[in-house]
């Protein structure tokens, strides 16, 4: 068999491929969710939904459109991680950020940096880290009080003291280029576009920069193949034969727990995680191995894992950029890929986008 099944029976790759091809031309809405795989992965699930006239979502587009809503509404100044390890002489750390982050940005070789970490909740920090703050709550009003005093205007209340706050000014004004460091997955737009709007005084008098750490899954590599497929972002549908991106309609879950979806193709090999919804929908899963799915899909295909199991193009984020990975531990396991592309030929050739 080639590690395909159908209702928990192993079949050959066609068989599945066609049953796959079967629902999707039964779907009044599919949806096209999960996305983590690498850009020739991606490639190929937006081609599909667009001949299907399914939704495209990525299990973390909520994160990206963080960011985008700022870009989109008040604009954003960003820098590489490579320029901010290797050229900050102040880092601003913002809110809760990922454990794994931080060994890389704090392995620059300057000789001295300052390392302020705004409202770090639980996370563990050390060295030479200052905090400021601790409940992620509280973030919004130590960046306005922040903001304010720096612009020499008149701060409320705020979680800290005035001399803390005061201090955070001068140190943040000192700096010969700073960078702001924030996850895109731990803050809502209107905290980050305080903290842009506050990156945007502080280069009125230094240099001052942002690096928003994006979330897995290759979710920005997703987000720039959606980018010059069809000009807009994840959370996009093709039902009326044309793109559409609409953040609240075409959020995957919403269309999965209200029934409005009717076929799902989820997609998953870095690290395999199961749907978010609670609704029992035919489902059509790619994953990598030691996927665990609350439900048995109707269909399932085992795929390989980009840059582990197979060559990939993928978002790095240590680069900031996409960049060409090598197989880690190379092995003969169908793509996602070609798993989509197998399905799209299995298409009668009438299938067409539905009004």
């Amino acid at each position: 068999m080639d590690h395909a099944w159908i209702d928990g029976q192993p079949v050959q790759l066609e068989a599945a491929c066609a049953e796959a091809a079967r629902l999707l031309e039964r779907s009044r809405l599919p949806v096209i969710a999960g996305l983590g795989t690498d850009v020739a992965g991606a490639r190929a699930a937006i081609a599909l939904a667009q001949r299907t006239g399914a939704v495209v979502d990525h299990m973390h587009s909520e994160a990206l459109l963080h960011v985008l809503d700022v870009v989109r509404d008040a604009g954003i100044m960003t820098t590489t991680p490579t320029e901010a390890r290797l050229r900050a002489d102040m880092l601003l750390l913002v809110g809760p950020l990922p454990a794994d982050a931080l060994p890389q940005l704090l392995s620059a070789k300057l000789r001295e940096r300052i390392v302020i970490w705004l409202c770090p909740g639980g996370t563990v920090f050390g060295g030479k880290v200052q905090a400021i703050g601790r409940s992620p709550d509280l973030l919004p009003t130590l960046l306005a009080a922040a903001r304010a005093t720096i612009a020499g205007r008149p701060a409320g209340p705020a979680p800290v003291g005035v001399k803390t706050i005061r201090s955070l000014g001068d140190q943040l004004k000192a700096a010969r280029f700073g960078v702001a460091v924030w996850s895109a997955a731990a803050l809502d737009p209107l905290t980050i576009e305080m903290l842009c709007g506050l990156i945007k005084d502080l280069n009125v008098q230094t240099r001052f920069s942002g690096l928003p750490l994006p979330p897995g899954d290759n979710a920005l590599g997703v987000l720039q193949v959606c980018g010059w497929m069809t000009a807009l972002p994840p959370r996009t549908g093709f039902a009326r034969g044309f793109a559409e991106h609409d953040p609240w309609r075409f959020d995957a879950r919403r269309l999965v727990e209200r029934g409005e979806a009717d076929c799902v193709v989820w997609i998953s090999t870095y690290d395999p995680a199961p749907p978010p919804w609670t609704r029992d929908v035919p489902t059509i899963a790619l994953t990598s191995g030691g996927a665990s799915l609350p439900r048995r899909p109707r269909v399932l295909i085992a795929v390989g894992c980009p840059g582990v199991d197979h060559d990939a193009i993928e978002y790095v984020a240590a680069a900031g950029t996409l960049a060409w990975e090598a197989a880690a531990a190379r092995r003969t396991i169908i793509r996602v890929s070609d798993a989509l592309d197998r399905i799209a030929a299995a298409l009668p050739t009438s299938v067409a986008s539905p009004c």
